[in-house]
């Protein structure tokens, strides 16, 4: 199986993005394809002692940064490394594209570029992210700011395909964002959506507000971009806020410290639960090949785990299985 990364995409291009291909060579048996300025890739591996081994480099002379508008990877910047590595993708060279890189650009240029399955109205941004009890999956996450009751259907049934293919959830709960449990609530989007849901295959279990969702009572999490996103960026920050509380609490004092010493091992525990790195990158849902987007500040780990998440996506076939659900 052959991956398309793009080793510009992200704060921590190109050492981490070509570290942790690296490690997908070694540790997953990957081949990989990296999309990029050759001459700076090979100095990067040289100077850092990384090794090249089954990493194929198709040269390219621009980059893709968080500063260039969505569609600079169709129009502007057609030489970029996002743009070739969905073009490789779109050619049949590989059998996934990664990029750490501008997310509504690499929203557009998979939509556009690798195109979408056939009766897909728009793609979703799919995050996964932890709860009390596992994972969830959201979306959409950012991708599409208005949607309508189509759409957001569409999104339940794909969440429901990659969960239960890729992340191995025998019938995955799905529920819709809303601003409360009953039928009735929220706006006329959602309460149509909900009415499609109820009449629908899926393993639908109704509405679920915002404090639930941590508590994993569902497997997917449906909703509009805009919500979405919302629901996305305050849940990484109250993680990220109370990790750094915790860690003043135990440091600013001896008994801090001292009672730091006892309960590391399940702080340690807590920490890798919420770290992001350890589900790699969010697909791109409705896509008619697999777009991975990993997370901005992805380290080698991370960028190894989305190859490993991207690996299991091809091999379950969910875009097939996508494709016969709806």
């Amino acid at each position: 199986m052959k991956i398309i990364v793009d080793a510009f995409g992200g704060d921590n291009a190109p050492l981490e993005i070509i570290k942790g291909c690296e490690k997908s060579v070694r540790e997953l048996g990957a081949n990989i394809i990296l999309t990029g300025n050759e001459k700076i890739i090979r100095e990067t591996a040289e100077k850092n002692s990384i090794s090249l081994d089954n990493i194929e480099i198709e040269d390219c002379s621009e980059v893709i940064t968080m500063d260039d508008k969505a569609d600079a990877v169709l129009k502007t910047k057609k030489d970029s490394s996002m743009a070739v590595g969905l073009r490789l993708l779109n050619e049949g060279r590989g059998d996934a594209f990664i990029s750490a890189g501008n997310s509504g650009a690499l929203c557009v240029g998979a939509t556009i570029a690798v195109k979408r399955i056939k009766g897909i109205k728009r793609p979703a941004f799919a995050p996964v992210l932890p709860s009390s009890t596992g994972f969830f999956m959201i979306l959409d996450g950012g991708a599409n700011v208005d949607c309508r009751p189509e759409m957001l259907y569409q999104f339940a049934v794909m969440g429901s395909v990659y969960m239960e293919k890729v992340m191995k959830i025998k019938s995955p709960r799905v529920a819709l964002a809303n601003v409360g449990t009953e039928e009735h609530k929220g706006n006329e989007l959602y309460q149509e959506t909900y009415k499609l849901l109820k009449e629908s295959p899926l393993n639908f279990i109704g509405n679920v507000e915002g404090r639930d969702i941590p508590e994993g009572v569902c497997d997917v999490v449906v909703c509009d971009g805009f919500t979405g996103n919302l629901i996305l960026k305050t849940y990484e920050g109250v993680a990220i806020t109370l990790m750094k509380k915790m860690k003043h609490m135990f440091a600013d004092s001896v008994k801090g410290k001292l009672a730091a010493a006892l309960v590391m091992k399940d702080l340690k525990e807590l920490k890798t639960k919420f770290n992001y790195n350890a589900y790699g990158g969010a697909p791109i849902l409705g896509c008619s090949k697999p777009v991975f987007k990993a997370h901005g500040d992805s380290k080698a780990v991370t960028l190894m785990n989305a190859v490993k998440l991207s690996m299991e996506y091809v091999e379950a076939e969910a875009i097939k299985e996508i494709s016969s659900s709806l």
